[in-house]
């Protein structure tokens, strides 16, 4: 499995021969990426319904989208997609296939209200957790997962089910404080998770979010986490291996 990160919350996620392309907005200071620069995906996966994660949908709606219902549905409308992952989105606790890859939709702590004219809902807002194996009860040690934890603050379930559950090997988390978890709370998070590699993710994008990753990585080191911290430069493909 390959990440590359493209500032702010923007992943792509290569699992086999299929591509994903998480919460894309590239109007963010760590890319000069537009979105026609980028391959067009198989999927795009959108956490929730905030401009900071949608704003791009729209250039890449001939892939297949997954997102909550409501969200499939409002982007259907504005961005003109036609293919959603089961013809109708999916909801948290649910695992679905996408090509070679098995994406599981889990809770973040956040909001989703969509502001619009007529402020739409976009449900719930969530996390994936992306995987080359289908998740199931038998651990399995060759897998390769990928956590992105979308914007959320701390919350026990990362450690109660993702962590020991899901498995992730890596996780993006945020870091940027004021509208998710800050530095401290996500080097907890890390620690509960028990992954391999941890990328900062959502920050430096406002003056509000503004953050040292160094200072990500030393939390990271006082919890006692063994995770390796990575802020990737955006571009930079990074190879999840199990």
């Amino acid at each position: 499995m390959q990440v590359t990160w493209h500032g702010h919350s923007t992943w792509h996620v290569t699992v086999g021969e299929t591509e994903l392309l998480i919460d894309p907005f590239f109007d963010n200071p760590k890319t000069d990426l537009e979105p026609s620069d980028v391959d067009a995906p198989d999927y795009v996966l959108l956490t929730h319904g905030h401009a900071d994660h949608i704003a791009d949908a729209g250039a890449f709606s001939d892939a297949t989208l997954v997102a909550t219902p409501e969200l499939v549905s409002y982007c259907e409308a504005e961005f003109g997609f036609e293919d959603a992952v089961g013809g109708m989105g999916m909801n948290l606790g649910g695992t679905v296939e996408c090509g070679d890859a098995y994406v599981t939709m889990v809770r973040a702590d956040h909001t989703n209200g969509i502001m619009t004219e007529n402020d739409a809902s976009g449900g719930m807002p969530a996390g994936f957790v992306v995987s080359n194996t289908k998740p199931t009860q038998v651990s399995d040690e060759e897998s390769t997962t990928f956590y992105h934890a979308g914007d959320t603050s701390l919350m026990t379930e990362m450690r109660d089910v993702v962590g020991p559950y899901l498995e992730p090997d890596a996780a993006a988390v945020p870091i940027g404080d004021h509208f998710t978890m800050g530095p401290w709370q996500a080097a907890v998070a890390v620690d509960w998770l028990d992954v391999d590699y941890a990328f900062p993710q959502h920050y430096d994008t406002f003056p509000p979010i503004e953050q040292d990753p160094e200072s990500f990585a030393s939390e990271v080191t006082g919890t006692g986490s063994d995770a390796e911290v990575v802020a990737l430069e955006a571009g930079e493909p990074f190879d999840i291996k199990p």
